[in-house]
């Protein structure tokens, strides 16, 4: 690949090492162009580090636009890509004259750039606000950076996270500890615990919380320090603040720092108190010298620093939270040493910069095949779905459904039908209508290949009526508007009354290509309706396919919700039904027997929080042994993993149970609805009982069964491939669609 690189260059910290340390990776393997419009240090430094270095330093705009053109076609530049806003300007100006992918990084929120500088914040500010916009691929410093971007009307599809990488190849610093103070007029004792900051001293960076928070910890204890590094506008007023919050001696303003690895080899911890960030280097740079890190809750720090298990978070500007951090990490060298070793091998394993360097490859690679595919004929699937509701079962329905058709097509454009439009986008990276949007999703339906009536049982009475003719009709327009129609790994029925069933048979066979099911009482239903037209495959449920979260992601989860690893447990998902009530004792009294027989500590897990949290804490509440409750979060993958970590589960609601069989791991229905006992009976579970008939004995005997049964991984590999059959009926009606 040939790749040009536009940017200003005057820039400094972040943005220049992360373009550096690309380019200089890319160059490997790789055909990059550096090209700058201001002569300095930053394209002397690309030189020496052996980039290709262009400078243009023609006056006039036009000029230098007419030589990129020149440049790009004459060389063969297959991709521009951006940074910055003089960049992005001349790259909509490029845009007219070339026909490249384009794309630009977004290194911080374009917002905040210039905040404390009114005159550039209106000019400069203004100009890359409206340019950055028109540049047709994005990629955000962090996934906070991209979710920000797509949270101000950016198009999911065309954006992209990477994140700041660094070498941590192992170096010798220049300066020892006790030297490197002395350069910068520090008096530190071998038993002082020193805090610093690398960081621009401008409003953003929020230094003056730092020093808040450093001079209330003084208050607690004595042996600490502080190292403020860099320079800015706003280091007169932090050094009159320093003075009237800070005991005299315990700080020192180091100035800009060139020998970054001396600093970070020379504090106990590194700190950043940022009011917006994308994916800050300090914390990586810091993370390389094994340094302990404070940081504050913003863009993508939490990614890196998972709070109390590689480092300590605390929320923007609470100077009182961050003493407390600063004094308790001061106070206890043990916990320094393990939060340094955490952040170590976290950053090392995830944020190297050859990983940096071979995801911008792979973003460039998408970019040249999007560019090659066909334009101006019907492409992309449309999904249609209870979806956008806070229902973490149907949510993670999406998620394996989204995961099947890119595994069919990494680049098919996707679009969700959801009741909550902003959050999908956000969450899944897919364009998305609200779910009653009827002209939006009819203009869709007439560009997209495939109408995918995507999982759960969608086509029911028990709702309503009106959500089965939703449905149906969705079904029948989609057909009209010229899509391939597949009701995807779902689940039919009740349909109780006549009329909804005689409608749902008649529109199913008209208009549907074909249907997977999840399980077989849905195929009698739909023979029962005199659905014969579409080919019928009892396949599996679609989110059986999410794998389990990376280890150290589960555990950081379950660390936060209080549960010890080395513990066993029990879990219980329960939800609101009517007659539910009067079993709730009995619930309660299991999970007690379990933790005082077997030592089973019980947890309530609300699989949708809005309802079924109110019911797990109920429950909780009736029982005197250690015990937890936990609202289900947003990611599918963090559920299933957290599941594998349970020795048996309990369940009313389905997807709990289809988690669970596809881990392999020991279950127990408790059924309120036909579904749930037709998803077991296809399994060929016995272990369930209806929720009227649930007594402190049943429960028990078939908790103890399940006990007794243990991890079933045979039935998890079965049910894993019958899943994967979805993927291929999708993938037969997208290769068939015109």
């Amino acid at each position: 690949m040939k790749i040009m690189h536009l940017i200003s260059g005057g820039d400094v910290g972040g943005a220049k090492t992360h373009v550096l340390s690309l380019l200089q990776g890319l160059g490997r393997t790789e055909t990059v162009r550096l090209v700058c419009f201001l002569e300095g240090p930053f394209a002397q430094e690309a030189r020496e580090m052996g980039i290709d270095t262009r400078v243009l330093t023609q006056g006039n705009l036009f000029a230098v636009v007419n030589t990129l053109a020149h440049m790009i076609r004459d060389e063969g530049f297959e991709i521009v890509h951006c940074h910055g806003s003089r960049a992005n300007l001349l790259g909509i100006l490029l845009r007219r004259k070339v026909s490249v992918p384009m794309v630009t990084t977004v290194h911080s929120d374009y917002r905040l750039d210039y905040l404390g500088r009114p005159f550039h914040r209106l000019t400069y500010g203004t100009i890359n606000t409206i340019c950055v916009r028109r540049i047709p691929y994005h990629i955000g410093v962090s996934d906070a950076m991209a979710d920000l971007l797509i949270s101000r009307g950016f198009d999911p599809q065309t954006m992209f996270a990477i994140y700041n990488g660094v070498d941590f190849t192992p170096v010798t610093p220049k300066l020892t500890r006790a030297a490197y103070f002395e350069s910068i007029g520090l008096q530190a004792g071998e038993e002082d615990v020193v805090f610093g900051i690398a960081a621009r001293l401008s409003a953003v960076k929020d230094v003056a919380t730092l020093i808040r928070g450093f001079g209330r910890a003084c208050e607690q204890t004595q042996h600490i320090r502080l190292v403020i590094a860099g320079d800015g506008e706003q280091r007169e007023m932090l050094e009159n603040l320093v003075r009237q919050c800070c005991p005299a001696g315990t700080y020192v303003f180091a100035g800009w720092v060139d020998d970054t690895d001396s600093f970070y080899n020379a504090i106990d911890v590194n700190t950043l108190t940022s009011l917006s960030e994308t994916f800050p280097y300090a914390l990586t740079e810091g993370a390389r010298m094994h340094c302990a890190t404070i940081a504050s809750r913003v863009g993508g720090v939490p990614l890196l620093i998972q709070d109390g298990v590689c480092g300590l978070l605390f929320e923007p500007q609470n100077f009182e939270q961050l003493a407390k951090h600063m004094a308790a990490v001061a106070e206890d060298d043990a916990l320094r040493h393990r939060l340094g070793e955490a952040l170590y091998r976290r950053a090392s394993e995830h944020f190297s910069v050859d990983a940096t360097v071979s995801r911008q490859r792979e973003i460039y690679r998408i970019l040249l095949r999007r560019a090659a595919r066909p334009r101006g004929k019907r492409d992309g699937v449309l999904i249609c779905g209870a979806y956008g509701k806070g229902n973490a079962g149907d949510d993670s329905i999406l998620e394996a459904i989204l995961q099947q058709m890119r595994a069919i097509d990494p680049d098919v454009p996707v679009y969700v039908l959801s009741r909550n439009p902003k959050e999908t986008r956000l969450r899944y990276r897919v364009g998305a209508i609200h779910t009653f949007d009827f002209l939006g999703f009819l203009r869709r339906m007439g560009k997209t290949k495939l109408y995918l009536n995507g999982g759960g049982s969608l086509i029911q009475d028990v709702t309503s009526t009106r959500s089965l003719q939703y449905y149906l009709m969705n079904i029948a327009w989609a057909k009209k508007r010229g899509n391939r129609v597949l009701m995807y790994g779902c689940g039919i029925g009740p349909v109780s009354s006549p009329g909804n069933r005689r409608a749902a048979g008649r529109i199913i066979d008209k208009y549907v290509d074909a249907i997977t099911l999840r399980e077989s009482h849905s195929a009698r239903e739909l023979q029962d309706m005199g659905v014969t037209h579409p080919k019928i495959t009892v396949t599996a449920d679609p989110a059986l396919l999410l794998d389990p979260a990376p280890a150290e992601d589960v555990e950081a989860f379950l660390a936060a919700q209080g549960l010890d690893p080395a513990r066993k447990h029990l879990l219980f998902v329960l939800r609101p039904w009517p007659g539910f009530e009067e079993k709730m004792p009995l619930f309660a009294r299991a999970a007690e027997e379990y933790y005082e027989t077997r030592g089973l500590v019980p947890v309530f897990f609300a699989l949708e929080p809005r309802r079924d949290l109110p019911v797990a804490e109920a429950t909780a509440a009736l029982v005197s042994c250690p015990h937890h409750v936990i609202a289900a979060p947003h990611d599918g993958h963090l559920i299933v993993g957290m599941m594998g970590k349970m020795e048996a589960v309990v369940s009313m609601r389905l997807h709990a149970l289809i988690f669970a069989a596809g881990l392999g791991v020991p279950l127990v229905g408790v059924v309120y609805d036909p579904k749930v006992s037709g998803f077991l009976d296809y399994l060929q579970e016995t272990r369930y009982l209806d929720l009227e008939t649930v007594a402190e004995d049943t429960v028990s005997a078939l908790i103890d069964d399940a006990l007794a049964q243990g991890v079933n991984g045979y039935s998890a590999r079965r049910l894993r491939a019958l899943a994967e059959e979805n993927e291929q009926a999708a993938r037969r009606l997208l290769e068939e669609a015109p």
